[in-house]
């Protein structure tokens, strides 16, 4: 066996390993908890703009960027702009004309002077209205109609009314062996009192639009992959795999 043949044997075992090991993930689920209070998740940057996710869902986005290559990635919410900045240097770093598409219901100016002025942004257009909106899907529907692979992820509002809106409009642009990744369906195993003031929580969030989603698609399956070996995630059950065209 080759030696990289051997890791990646070795890798498989490890990550289904962890998948399988309560001791684990207990460990992952405690550390989310006991991190939450000081908003882990909004500690870090990329390239100079904050970033609002786990360094450890960025890994996975890029190893699906690495391997998918796609020609445009849509994403839903933008707040500061971090997850546009971040997709952008991925693309760039493939070369070629990969595009990204930012949607979200208020672009605040200071975000938008911010982002417009990154050296990113020549990779980057975006959208201000809701993306649940059917002009706005209309919109990136048309922008979508000459990308052979397209990825998409919802990231802004986290109802379960909202998200499965989303889905909808947006699961028909994805491509086979692209990724429809659905950020915050953390929400679904953690404590409500970590969402007071919001209007998801328990049985009303990403993660339960997924599940009534995928009842009716069968162009996508759960990536268990990503649920195994990253633990430490807010998108369990939301690395979704386009498996047909």
């Amino acid at each position: 066996m080759e030696p990289l043949e051997l890791f990646n044997s070795d890798k498989r075992k490890n990550i289904e390993g962890l998948g399988a090991d309560r001791e684990a993930r207990d460990s992952a689920r405690l550390f989310m908890g006991a991190t939450d209070k000081f908003k882990y998740a909004y500690n870090f940057e990329w390239l100079g703009r904050p970033i609002i996710q786990l360094p450890q869902d960025l890994v996975a986005m890029q190893e699906i960027i690495w391997r998918v290559k796609p020609d445009l990635i849509v994403e839903t919410g933008i707040a500061l702009g971090g997850s546009l900045i971040f997709y952008a240097s991925m693309l760039e770093l493939l070369g070629g004309d990969g595009h990204v598409l930012g949607i979200d219901i208020d672009i605040r100016p200071h975000n938008r002077t911010a982002i417009e002025n990154h050296p990113m942004y020549k990779r980057i257009s975006t959208i201000e209205g809701s993306s649940v909106d059917e002009d706005i899907a209309r919109k990136v529907k048309a922008l979508a109609a000459d990308r052979k692979r397209v990825l998409v992820v919802l990231d802004s509002n986290h109802t379960h009314e909202h998200v499965a809106k989303e889905l909808a409009l947006y699961s028909p642009l994805v491509t086979r062996n692209s990724y429809l990744v659905v950020f915050d369906t953390l929400i679904e195993d953690v404590p409500n009192d970590l969402f007071k003031n919001r209007p998801w929580g328990k049985g009303n969030n990403p993660k339960t639009a997924v599940w009534e989603f995928l009842k009716t698609s069968d162009r996508f399956v759960i990536d268990q992959e990503y649920n195994d070996k990253l633990l430490i995630s807010v998108a369990p059950d939301g690395y979704l795999r386009c498996i047909k065209d």
